[in-house]
């Protein structure tokens, strides 16, 4: 046994049970003298912080009942369907010899979730695992008395599963012994049935409450009907509509031909960018299914939702996962356990969330409002503006720690990242995404150099990797034929705070025609401006207005997953909106498209009538809507412009959460009609004659 910490080790071996039983009561000793000694000497605070070390002692948590944090890691073996089991040590304080969980342990203060599961499992059992074979699955309340009344266990736990392929050898193990007296592989059904039956030898838990889902989970996940799951995919993928969307390449000069191959390969480096922005191993499962997308044709129809949603979660369906991570990449580790004759080593499934994380892959997946907030709260001006701003990511020095290039959890590594209240804190676009950013910027400067003419909306992040300079400009002739905007912009994929943008391209050319067409849009924006149902104070007083382009779409990548847009306006930083003002972008071909391919087959439906029912609904009906219009609504939609428009010139949150609970609502009706559409939405699958 060890006790580690900023006062040196002391080390103690144990012969017996018995001896460590007696080394485990004189730690407590040892635990409350120090913190009255700490407390006198240092103060309160300093005992308060060492009281969240994890060498410092957890049976007070437990003495007085406090509520706390905790973590719960089963490891599951796939081609057995069996849990791992560990025997608790007799010297614990808590149901002492009976058979739990894998493995599990207390979250120390300054620590994460993810570093607790992993480094909980290298301590208790000798597994060393990355983080990406931890999936979480559920939150679990864990409120219960025993011994007396003298333990009392009020735990909230993340519960994590890992999924390997196959279990791994008893003898790869190697146990903490004051923690683990040996481990076992049980049958998930075998392991529920004695639970159900408050079998005396397992640590009891109610497998008809919330402690159930780790079994429901794991039925639903592996007694799937193959047939079924493949007509859900094909009616998932039925709702949209193949087209072939083209534009005409003809009036491109030799020139703009070269750059636009440039462009477009720089444009998929935008793709590679956007899938590892969406979750961490977003770019492998891409990879493993797609070179399995060939075995069946359940393989294929996953292959095929996969790279119209470019995530396990279906857009079009809340982002409700349409795989597990039973489907997902399977990956070796040579050297996770202490060496076996004989056997290779583990094969684990890149596990993934059953609901889409909430900040992506810009914050740590076990980061939560509360901790980024109360980081915030304490860093200046400037350093929060960072951290709140578009171009960055958020990451975990104690992830950074853990994955250094000795790869290995020790208790003196995890302590020294503990010490530091500030965990989080700030990677750059520029540097997180570095080796793909270097690459397209490569190919952006070669487009320029041979193009005849083009109209370029990039980030500086493209061209000088800096973090600081993330600014848009426009490049070349402004009346070119070529048009791109390339860069990060979006910000919906940052569902936790709305504040990181995601990589996207959108290449198309210029419609001069319909650009014309428009141009009086952009013309009145400044008296549009002026008349808006606001109040003067936020009213901008001089507009830096971009005109109205409209363009015939040839390749987009990155953000455009799902239903396909028909116009953008970016950027969305409001520093380079009133510096360089917006590219005001409508796509001419798309809209077309959609029109052709859902909007007119609804109308279809009336088949021979829809002709002259529609002139007439266009002569009549538009005449009495206008004035009723005029009548009965003008107070109302100014009303409600004014109440919109003036909840986001003050930036009012609650105002805004209120105005959209009463409003944002799927009406009865509209769902049914929309449950009877066989399309909803289109999917692009060539955007370009001829180009790879």
């Amino acid at each position: 046994m060890q006790f580690v910490g900023e006062y040196g080790y002391l080390e103690l071996s144990a012969s017996s049970k018995r001896t460590e039983c007696m080394l485990k009561t004189l730690r407590v000793v040892i635990t409350a003298l120090l913190k009255i000694w700490v407390t006198v000497v240092l103060g309160e605070d300093s005992s308060s912080m060492l009281m969240g070390r994890k060498w410092f002692g957890e049976s007070h948590v437990h003495r007085d009942g406090d509520y706390h944090r905790a973590v719960h890691v089963w490891i599951f073996s796939e081609s057995t369907q069996e849990l791992l089991l560990q025997r608790r040590a007799d010297c614990k304080d808590s149901w002492p010899g009976l058979w739990d969980i894998s493995s599990a342990g207390h979250i120390s203060a300054g620590d994460s979730s993810l570093l607790t599961a992993r480094r909980e499992l290298e301590e208790e059992l000798g597994i060393t695992l990355p983080k990406d074979a931890f999936e979480l699955i559920f939150v679990f309340l864990q409120e219960c008395v025993i011994n007396d009344g003298l333990y009392i266990n009020n735990e909230f736990n993340d519960v994590y599963l890992v999924t390997t392929l196959e279990p791994i050898p008893l003898e790869g193990f190697t146990l903490q012994e004051t923690e683990v007296s040996d481990v076992k592989y049980v049958h998930w059904t075998e392991y529920k049935n004695c639970l159900a039956k408050e079998d005396k030898d397992y640590v009891p838990y109610d497998v008809s409450g919330q402690y159930g889902q780790l079994f429901s989970i794991i039925e639903k996940r592996y007694n799937v009907n193959n047939e079924a799951r493949s007509r859900s995919l094909k009616k998932q993928l039925a709702r949209y509509a193949p087209v072939f969307v083209d534009a005409e390449l003809s009036l491109l000069s030799e020139g703009d031909r070269q750059a636009l191959d440039l462009i477009i390969k720089a444009a998929r480096i935008m793709d590679d960018i956007y899938y590892t922005q969406v979750w961490d191993s977003n770019p492998v499962l891409r990879d493993w299914l797609k070179a399995n997308s060939n075995i069946s044709d359940l393989d294929s129809l996953k292959w095929m939702y996969y790279s119209i949603n470019k995530s396990p979660w279906s857009v079009l369906d809340e982002n409700e996962a349409f795989l597990t991570t039973s489907d997902s990449a399977i990956k070796m580790l040579n050297e996770s356990t202490k060496p076996v004759s004989g056997w290779k080593g583990l094969r684990y499934r890149a596990a993934f969330p059953v609901t889409k994380p909430p900040g992506a892959n810009f914050y740590p997946p076990d980061m939560d409002k509360m901790e980024f907030e109360l980081w915030t709260r304490n860093l200046n001006m400037d350093e929060r503006k960072t951290a709140t701003g578009y171009f960055n990511v958020i990451r975990r020095h104690s992830d950074s720690a853990m994955s250094s290039t000795e790869d290995h959890i020790t208790s003196a590594v995890t302590d020294k990242v503990s010490e530091s209240s500030n965990d989080l804190y700030v990677v750059p676009f520029s540097r997180e995404y570095r080796h793909f950013l270097v690459e397209a910027a490569k190919l952006l400067r070669e487009a320029a150099e041979v193009a005849d003419s083009l109209r370029c909306w990039l980030t500086e992040a493209l061209i000088c990797h800096q973090e600081s300079r993330s600014t848009v400009y426009h490049s070349l002739k402004t009346d070119s034929t070529l048009d791109v905007t390339i860069g990060p912009y979006e910000t919906y994929e940052d569902a936790l705070f709305g504040y990181k943008a995601t990589f996207e391209a959108y290449i198309g050319i210029r419609d001069v025609t319909a650009t014309s067409q428009v141009k009086l849009f952009g013309d009145y924006l400044q008296n549009l401006e002026q008349n808006l149902p606001i109040d003067d104070v936020y009213k901008s007083k001089e507009i830096v207005s971009a005109p109205i382009r409209v363009i015939r779409l040839i390749f987009n990548a990155g953000d455009v997953k799902g239903p396909q847009t028909v116009a953008f306006n970016l950027p969305n930083d409001e520093r380079i909106v009133s510096e360089r003002g917006t590219a005001m972008v409508m796509l001419k071909n798309i809209s077309e498209a959609k029109f052709k391919h859902i909007l007119q087959p609804i109308a279809n439906e009336l088949q021979e009538l829809h002709s002259a029912l529609e002139e007439a609904k266009a002569d009549i009906v538009g005449l009495w809507a206008l004035k009723f219009l005029i009548n009965q609504v003008e107070g109302a939609v100014e009303s409600l412009s004014r109440e919109i428009l003036t909840i986001q010139a003050k930036g009012d949150k609650a105002a805004a959460k209120s105005l959209l609970d009463e409003y944002a609502k799927m009406t009865e009706p509209l769902a049914d009609a929309l449950g009877k559409l066989e399309r909803v939405e289109m999917n692009p699958c060539k955007l370009v004659s001829g180009m790879e």
